[in-house]
């Protein structure tokens, strides 16, 4: 693991959060896309910072690289008074109608006080906001129905603000992607490294190739043995990426190639080669599965105790 905190916040992103802040006012909700494989991790605590009690429609991108359950948990931990979510799959499109219903359910309350005054209802502005590399242009463009937005595999390719026009009831405000000064825990540093919401050279490849090898041993190990034909998984995650390296002959006179070994395996979880997977559950969720099991626990006491 690292030793240091990851840090991450070039010129051009402070300035990305200086046109956020001023643009909330001219819009109604926002709209903010997540990675399905990371939606803890590639939230944006700045958006949480500035956006108040505005309403927020979340989309899981990229949900056909993680696990379907994880995504429909996600969803249901997501949900609040304030905020919708739904799982999007940007290349295939035909989410258009689905996300423009969703919004005008999230603005009911806005729409029906309008109506109540006599005042007739204008096409919602929400603005587009997530982290880079979450498909931000990608879905501005499939809104539009033409290139409205770069796209690009590259972290922070969009750099300027535009109103994109998504029919009659739904205006859109692109946005930069936007990191925050510091990462909340180094996991998530990490996470968002291995998935390429950040540029490689911020961290070490060795330290996500050892974290990515951990956390796959732990929760999919049958992914590590079907992927590469390996036995089992080996007591330590460097010994399993050994294994690896040696099962698929990425060695260097007759060594593993630690180098070669590192890079593709990380190239082979961001091309989804071990399958679909979810890097984080919900915290949410989890926590109400720990409280239903304390209260089951109680209950199990009580009934002793009477009996």
């Amino acid at each position: 693991m690292p030793s240091s905190t990851i840090q991450w916040f070039p010129g051009h992103m402070a300035k990305a959060r200086r046109q956020m802040e001023e643009n909330l006012k001219k819009v109604d909700f926002i709209i903010e896309i997540r990675d399905a494989r990371m939606p803890f991790s590639s939230r944006n605590p700045l958006i949480d910072e500035l956006a108040g009690k505005k309403p927020r429609l979340v989309l899981l991108s990229k949900m056909d690289k993680a696990d379907p359950e994880d995504t429909k948990r996600w969803i249901e931990a997501l949900h609040n008074e304030h905020t919708s979510a739904l799982a999007v799959d940007l290349i295939k499109g035909g989410f258009k109608n689905k996300v423009i219903a969703r919004s005008l359910e999230l603005n009911k309350a806005m729409i029906e006080k309008q109506k109540k005054r006599g005042i007739r209802p204008r096409a919602l502005r929400a603005m587009v906001a997530g982290i880079p590399n979450v498909g931000k242009s990608t879905f501005i463009n499939s809104l539009a129905g033409r290139k409205a937005a770069m796209t690009g595999d590259r972290p922070g390719v969009t750099k300027s603000l535009q109103w994109i026009k998504a029919g009659s009831d739904l205006e859109v405000l692109d946005t930069p992607g936007v990191l925050w000064p510091k990462f909340e825990s180094q996991e998530s540093g990490l996470i968002l490294a291995a998935l390429g919401s950040i540029k490689d050279d911020v961290v070490h490849m060795d330290d996500l190739a050892i974290y990515c090898a951990k956390y796959l041993s732990e929760h999919h190990p049958e992914r590590l043995i079907e992927t590469y034909g390996i036995e089992k998984i080996e007591e330590t995650p460097w010994e399993t990426l050994e294994a690896i390296a040696r099962k698929r002959g990425w060695l260097q006179r007759g060594q593993v190639d630690e180098n070669r070994t590192m890079r593709t395996f990380i190239q082979d979880i961001r091309s989804g080669k071990l399958g679909r997977i979810t890097w984080e559950l919900p915290p949410v969720a989890d926590a109400h599965q720990s409280e239903a099991a304390d209260d089951a626990e109680e209950a199990a006491k009580r009934e002793d105790e009477q009996a």
